[in-house]
């Protein structure tokens, strides 16, 4: 999707709520991402954890490396 498109996709999210609460929680999400400064975390990495990062990224797009939910619950019932 462009930018466009998202931005003509979340208006019509938002024009279709009717939940205040809902509402108030993205107000508050996007008004904190606004006004978050980009790269103060990612300025104080290494090259190296920067480069771990991004490959750690990558691999997580690729369905072979995702586990189900139901596999997840089955192997850590004990926990839940």
């Amino acid at each position: 999707m462009n930018t466009l498109e998202i931005k003509s996709n979340f208006h019509k999210l938002i024009d279709n709520l009717n939940d205040d609460s809902l509402l108030l929680r993205f107000y508050e999400i996007m008004t904190l991402a606004k006004n978050q400064t980009d790269g103060n975390l990612w300025s104080k990495l290494t090259i190296e954890e920067k480069e771990e990062l991004l490959e750690i990224e990558k691999q997580s797009r690729d369905s072979e490396n995702l586990i189900s939910h139901s596999e997840i619950v089955k192997k850590h019932k004990k926990w839940l």
